[in-house]
């Protein structure tokens, strides 16, 4: 409830917010895709504990309001998706057993971004705030356990990009975020489209 109660006060603040009569501040709506990478030290299962270190796809989509070309606020949805890693442990005389654990994220952000503009290029940096929420499957022959969690944590990102046609900006973006013991780096590559 929290999470929904920010998601909405967010969007109508940027809703709210005058046009100022400056060609670089305005809206902005955009999407972006990329790698997670999720690691962390304190996966335990049946007594057993071991490092996770995982991928995979990620989407965000984004909304913000440029109050002029420096800075900007800036709303996120993203999806992680469900890195999955696979560790096998030898209980001896060839008993093998292969633990296999999937950690999915998702969640809301939101940001004060900095923006360095240099002709077409950017230069970019942002520091926010991240709601999350995370499912754990571990799974053995024979086993299998499920947990959920939620929380949150601070995040920050730095990016580059180019502007065309003054109204689409193509940025490939750095972030990253501590949740709850793991460690979270995301590379993205985004599109967004100023109005």
């Amino acid at each position: 409830m929290k999470k929904l109660a920010f998601a909405v006060c967010a969007a109508l603040g940027l809703l709210s917010l005058p046009a100022m009569a400056d060609e670089n501040s305005g809206l902005y709506l955009g999407a972006g895709f990329g790698q997670a990478s999720i690691n962390t030290d304190t996966v335990s299962v049946e007594g057993f504990s071991y490092k996770f270190d995982a991928n995979d796809f990620a989407y965000k989509v984004f909304g913000g309001w440029r109050f002029n070309k420096y800075i900007a606020a800036e709303l996120d949805y993203f999806d992680l998706g469900s890195p999955s890693d696979k560790k096998s442990f030898d209980f001896g005389e060839g008993d093998v057993v292969d633990f296999k654990t999937e950690i999915g994220v998702s969640g809301f952000a939101g940001y004060l971004v900095g923006t360095l503009p240099i002709g077409i290029f950017e230069l970019s940096a942002k520091l926010g705030y991240t709601y999350w929420d995370a499912d754990v499957k571990a799974s053995a022959e024979g086993f299998s356990d499920s947990a959920s969690d939620s929380g949150e944590d601070f995040a920050w990102g730095v990016g580059a990009g180019m502007t065309f046609f003054d109204h689409l900006n193509a940025k490939i973006e750095y972030e990253a975020v501590d949740i709850s013991d793991a460690n979270v780096d995301v590379i993205w590559l985004t599109g967004a489209w100023r109005f």
